[in-house]
């Protein structure tokens, strides 16, 4: 499995970035966001990659980060969510976004992609609203486009934290710093898990982020 690219980026269309890696053209699809945070052509870029791989089709897919490639796998694990959908939520959304979007059970943020209708919508939030809030607390190692960190195995597929038992303040600790990757002030993410937490102390993390969210987001 190829699990990142690092090399010249030669030239680009709105679907793709062809990047040279020791006088090998890679074709890499990617979102509309990616391409649009990529370098200019001649510079140097590095992307995490998912190789699709059919009978007749061999299909590169590059992210900027591992929390971006994970989110793709996740969402082509609903049935009828191809590559295509999946790099057009991304775009419309981002992976932040679309988290908030599943986790707080909004089909009509997931519809303004290009591409998915009201039940595709709907399947999508179904379905990953369990599978995605652990994406959220994800802590990601170097920069945007920087080489691989300690997430990453040396064939190129991510690792998950070890699963371990925290105090309640440990699951506190970590869902605020998860919103406050997500963007939200540390004030009102701070209320919003103290008011999750009172409602039920035995709240797991991804539970208490996803209540929290809840309280969070606009009327």
């Amino acid at each position: 499995m190829i699990g990142s690219l690092r090399g010249t980026i030669v030239d680009r269309s709105t679907e793709f970035a062809l990047i040279d890696v020791g006088g090998v053209g890679y074709l890499v699809h990617c979102s509309n966001r990616t391409l649009a945070e990529l370098p200019e052509n001649g510079a140097t870029v590095h992307l995490y990659t998912d190789l699709l791989v059919r009978e007749d089709l061999l299909q590169l897919f590059g992210f900027a980060t591992l929390r971006d490639r994970e989110l793709h796998r996740i969402l082509v694990s609903v049935q009828g969510v191809g590559a295509k959908a999946a790099l057009a939520i991304a775009g419309a959304l981002g992976t932040d976004g679309t988290i908030r979007a599943v986790t707080l059970g909004d089909p009509g943020a997931i519809r303004t992609a290009p591409g998915v209708g009201p039940k595709l919508a709907q399947r999508i939030v179904h379905e990953l609203q369990e599978k995605i809030t652990e994406l959220i607390s994800w802590v990601e190692e170097g920069s945007r486009m920087s080489e691989p960190g300690e997430g990453e195995t040396e064939t190129g597929a991510s690792q998950s934290a070890p699963t371990r038992q925290l105090s309640k303040a440990g699951v506190s600790a970590e869902a605020l710093s998860a919103l406050m990757n997500l963007g939200y002030q540390q004030v009102e993410a701070a209320r919003a898990i103290a008011e999750a937490s009172g409602k039920n102390s035995d709240a797991g993390t991804a539970e208490l982020i996803r209540e929290a969210l809840l309280r969070l987001a606009p009327a």
